[in-house]
């Protein structure tokens, strides 16, 4: 009689439940209800800039739906919710939009104005933008950066150096200037003008201009009167001609560092 096969009762463990995480897609910042500035590029401050309000065959006001890939007119009405023609219903009141001493301020009632001023508007960073807050501090905070980099290296510069790049920006003036003088108003120009400082003192060609005009205040050397060439001023003997279209002096500092140009930097330096 063939044995029944009995089942094995087989004891299984427990199992752990596994969550399963769902990544959440990050949401789009929400529209803000709040007053808001408009301010025009470039620091213009025109008593009134008018800006188009509505599509003409002269401006194009039309904003490109990326969803359903058409092109939707846009219209400022007074009197409708939305910027956005075919969202527009009934009789249209329009309105001007204009900049008064470069500057527009829309109040938070005015929802249909500020959608199209800061979504859909196609001037927005062209002739105007929005004032914000934090690009305005971040701006803050990379001018006080700039400034500070440039202030430190104006207070570790050397006088001759300092002198150098003074006299760019002042002329001969710098000659009856004292070193503590001339160490002031560099720090005053590396706070006031830091990119300006800057890309000075990283020009090569700056101390060697300096050392041309001081060489030709002290008679050592003389430029001609249509300042396109530059002579001893002992004997008249010609040392070079200021290529066309260029400032002299830089021309000249450029042309010190050749083989001819080193032999006449040492005879100056030795007058100087």
């Amino acid at each position: 009689m063939a044995k029944k096969a009995q089942a094995e009762n087989v004891e299984v463990a427990p199992q752990k439940e596994v969550a399963t995480k769902v990544a959440l897609k990050p949401t789009k910042p929400s529209w803000e209800i709040k007053d808001r500035v408009y301010f025009l590029k470039g620091n213009k401050t025109p008593l009134t800039y008018t800006i188009p309000g509505k599509h003409t065959r002269k401006h194009a006001l039309l904003h490109f739906d990326d969803k359903n890939g058409k092109q939707r007119e846009l219209r400022y009405a007074t009197n409708q919710d939305s910027p956005l023609v075919d969202e527009q219903n009934g009789e249209c009141t329009m309105g001007h939009i204009c900049f008064d001493n470069g500057t527009l301020t829309v109040g938070k009632d005015k929802q249909n104005l500020q959608k199209l001023l800061s979504l859909y508007h196609p001037l927005k960073g062209k002739a105007y933008e929005e004032y914000s807050a934090v690009e305005e501090a971040v701006d803050q905070l990379d001018v006080l950066n700039l400034q500070v980099e440039a202030m430190n290296a104006a207070r570790g510069m050397e006088v001759d150096f300092a002198e150098a790049i003074l006299r760019v920006e002042i002329g001969s003036k710098v000659n009856d200037m004292s070193s503590k003088e001339i160490k002031r108003d560099i720090m005053l120009f590396a706070r006031n003008n830091p990119d300006v400082f800057i890309s000075l003192a990283n020009d090569d060609n700056v101390q060697l201009r300096n050392f041309a005009i001081r060489a030709v205040e002290m008679g050592i050397i003389m430029i001609s009167g249509d300042q396109r060439s530059f002579t001893w001023g002992t004997n008249g003997r010609k040392l070079m001609n200021v290529p066309f279209d260029e400032n002299p002096y830089s021309a000249f500092a450029s042309w010190l560092k050749t083989d001819e140009g080193v032999e006449v930097y040492r005879s100056i330096d030795k007058k100087l």
